[in-house]
């Protein structure tokens, strides 16, 4: 909880913490769309301004309770304060708080999304392992969601090659999703930068039919922090594809793998492409554009 202190005196973190988590936990039929129509309406407004104190009283218990469960630091970014990344407000339902444990100086140099299906091929986790490695050569910090299949492979050939890595989750920052990724995710958020949007009691609250609806979202968070995303394989109904519209939409560079143009069994490589999708053939595609 160390970054918790260095806010304005005028602003509690630990409160608004506990405030967030109540709109969250209390509001009928909540999501990041009604949320952010909310501060949207009210500009310069945090999630105190809109939950009662003797509410807000409460949830600071239940969350000091959480917090010294962790097994991770918990720190805390929110809107309208000094170290919020702009990048954010090109969302289309900009988060107003994030989670994070580990190095937030990552936010500030420039970034690149990795992303794509959950089960790949072989060939598929070569290239994003490649991919990840030359954007981490070049001084780019590799992003990705930490799922299984090529977010895992882009997030270690990162950590191998020496570079920075990014993993915007779709849980809490105390789940792991896949298990498998415990050792990965506690790495990431020791020595790199593990960020989450997730409320911690909602969640909890939750069964996982009801949560996976968290994850889409983090896919639109991870476009906005980073300046381009690049999908190395994906299916038809790939989770990735909901960060290619995101992309898109904030203005982003979207760039696709050609080897997902050759599979004559996929029609979305030429839809994004159509839309101003970049076809990557060799790294230099990527290069070249991220400077135009």
């Amino acid at each position: 909880m160390n970054a918790l202190s260095e806010y304005p005196k005028y602003l509690s973190p630990m409160r608004e913490i506990a405030a967030y988590e109540a709109m969250w936990d209390e509001w009928s039929e909540v999501s990041y769309k009604k949320i952010a129509a909310k501060f949207a309406e009210n500009p310069g407004f945090s999630p105190s301004s809109f939950v009662e104190s003797d509410v807000v009283d409460r949830y600071v218990k239940e969350m000091e309770s959480v917090i010294s469960r962790l097994s991770v630091s918990l720190n805390v970014l929110i809107n309208n304060t000094f170290d919020y990344p702009e990048r954010l407000r090109d969302a289309e339902y900009p988060v107003e708080l994030l989670y994070f444990s580990g190095r937030l100086d990552y936010l500030g140099g420039r970034g690149v999304s990795v992303v794509g299906t959950r089960h790949p091929s072989q060939e598929g986790i070569t290239r994003a392992k490649r991919l990840a490695r030359l954007l981490a050569k070049n001084g780019y910090v590799v992003y990705s969601g930490l799922a299984e299949g090529i977010d895992t492979a882009a997030h270690s050939a990162a950590i191998e090659s020496g570079g920075r890595t990014v993993a915007v989750i779709g849980t809490p920052l105390d789940k792991v999703y896949p298990k498998t990724n415990s050792a990965l995710q506690r790495e990431i958020a020791a020595n790199h930068l593990l960020i989450s949007q997730v409320p911690f009691i909602r969640y909890s609250k939750q069964d996982f039919r009801v949560n996976r609806g968290f994850f889409p979202e983090r896919n639109k968070t991870m476009s906005a922090l980073s300046e381009a995303t690049v999908i190395v394989e994906a299916g038809e109904t790939s989770g990735s594809l909901i960060q290619a519209r995101a992309a898109l939409k904030q203005g982003r560079k979207l760039f696709i793998l050609n080897s997902c143009f050759e599979n004559p069994a996929l029609t979305w490589p030429a839809r994004f492409e159509k839309q101003g999708a970049i076809r990557v053939r060799e790294f230099s595609d990527i290069m070249n554009n991220l400077d135009k």
